[in-house]
């Protein structure tokens, strides 16, 4: 379990800035412009800072909806309820696809006192693990239509 977190303002200085500590800035690249092409939140012309809390880096895509989060409730100046965990990989297409190892994830979360996830439809997955409620989704707007609504 890690914490992402995300600061979108004003360019201090004409080209926006893109820095990201503890995620390879050409995934937060990539998933700027799925969320710009496929979601219709524009960040193009916005400053973006994105840390991984702790000093910890992610080296694996099952991070990337978190990251779209992250980056959408800074936009928005709305967060995610903090009882929520999000895993699922984002392709080029929107689509969020599955991860390894999900359901041992999901048991961790409820551990540690989350009450829902927002996970990737399709997984496998429909009841709920342990006390935690599943929200399977297929799209990328489909997580953002359930987180920031």
């Amino acid at each position: 379990m890690v914490e992402i977190q995300a600061l979108i303002g004003e360019p201090t200085h004409g080209t926006p800035r893109r820095t990201s500590l503890g995620i390879d800035p050409n995934r937060l690249a990539m998933i700027l412009a799925v969320l710009h092409r496929r979601a219709g939140v524009e960040v193009s012309n916005r400053d973006v800072f994105l840390n991984v809390t702790g000093g910890m880096t992610v080296v694996e895509p099952a991070a990337d909806l978190a990251v779209a989060a992250a980056a959408v409730s800074s936009e928005r100046h709305q967060a995610v309820a903090d009882d929520w965990t999000l895993a699922g990989e984002i392709g080029l297409t929107g689509e969020i696809r599955s991860i390894s190892r999900l359901e041992g994830r999901l048991r961790e979360a409820s551990r540690l006192g989350f009450k829902a996830a927002v996970v990737p439809a399709g997984c496998g997955l429909t009841d709920p693990v342990d006390e935690l409620i599943l929200h399977p989704v297929k799209h990328l707007g489909d997580a953002l239509g359930l987180l920031f609504t």
